[in-house]
């Protein structure tokens, strides 16, 4: 019997654990019967009452695992390492707060059991906080434009991932992982199905922008090289551009020597944006070298404090 794992992180989720077991148990009974289960929360360190619920519904039914963060490693990392730490067929990553459809995850079963290793949601709408959603909008098509691997919009790692697919993760040996790059990188040839993404039914997000703005620099910063290529291009323009006016201004002040005036705000001007143009390519260069930098301390992608119900 072919067994399926879902994996569920979490991080305060309090209000949605036993909502989201009860509804992937019933989904699992009454359309996937013929196939074995495991369900896997990995808790990010959550500091409400979270981890206590998930004892309880683990000390209740050894089908329900979990794994307990020794504290909070990042999104990324926690999910990464959750997904190799599964031992199903097949794992399908879904989110705690009912925002992806769990039904969906027949739709991925199905597709899997046609030949497909990787099979993906892909958001056709959105129901969440319409800022956000135009600054993932934005996000997508700029990661898209610059990245060398083609990324896949509106898809942020709710899917079904084969074990084959899975035991390339499992080798992989990068400490900063970016799923979603990952997969369309490294993925087999992919299926998608698209679903509507639905407003948060208990809780609060815990993504803020800084989270996002992390989390998006991650996959900038690992599969992209145009933006310090056009980093270089724009400073050698502007470098010209320069030298060209600076030339121009003084043939012209030789020329008429009296009665052509240098004036300073102009020279201001030229000074402070030039100077603004090299502070934010040198950000974006500080950017590629915290990625390095974390890559190269070679850290454990999670230490973990606890695991329940894992053989």
């Amino acid at each position: 019997m072919k067994k399926i794992s879902i994996l569920v992180p979490t991080y305060n989720e309090e209000e949605n654990i036993i909502n989201v077991v009860q509804r992937l148990e019933e989904i699992i009974k009454n359309n996937l019967k013929k196939y074995d289960y495991e369900i896997v929360f990995i808790d990010n360190y959550s500091i409400d009452n979270t981890r206590n619920i998930l004892k309880d519904i683990c000390l209740k039914n050894n089908k329900i695992k979990a794994i307990f963060n020794a504290k909070n490693f990042g999104y990324g990392r926690s999910v990464f390492y959750g997904i190799t730490q599964t031992t199903g067929n097949c794992t399908i990553l879904i989110y705690a707060d009912f925002q992806e459809p769990p039904e969906t995850i027949i739709d991925f079963v199905r597709e899997w059991e046609n030949g497909y290793k990787v099979v993906i949601g892909k958001k056709s709408k959105s129901n969440e906080n319409i800022f956000i959603r135009y600054i993932r909008k934005f996000y997508y098509k700029l990661i898209k434009t610059i990245s060398y691997i083609e990324q896949i919009e509106n898809f942020h790692g709710f899917g079904l991932y084969d074990r084959d697919f899975i035991d390339i993760l499992r080798n992989l040996d990068d400490s900063e992982p970016y799923l979603r790059g990952i997969v369309a990188e490294l993925g087999y040839k992919i299926k998608t199905i698209t679903y509507e993404h639905q407003k948060r039914k208990f809780g609060k997000s815990h993504f803020n922008f800084y989270k996002l703005y992390d989390y998006a620099m991650l996959g900038i910063t690992s599969y992209s090289k145009i933006v310090l290529r056009f980093a270089t291009m724009f400073g050698f323009l502007f470098s010209v551009i320069t030298f060209l006016i600076g030339f121009i201004n003084l043939i012209l002040k030789l020329i008429n020597w009296n009665n052509y005036p240098i004036g300073m705000a102009a020279l201001i001007v030229g000074v402070f944006f030039i100077g603004s143009v090299q502070l934010f390519f040198i950000g974006l260069l500080g950017e590629y070298i915290l990625n390095i930098n974390l890559r190269v301390m070679k850290r454990p992608l999670v230490i973990e404090e606890e695991r329940i119900n894992f053989e």
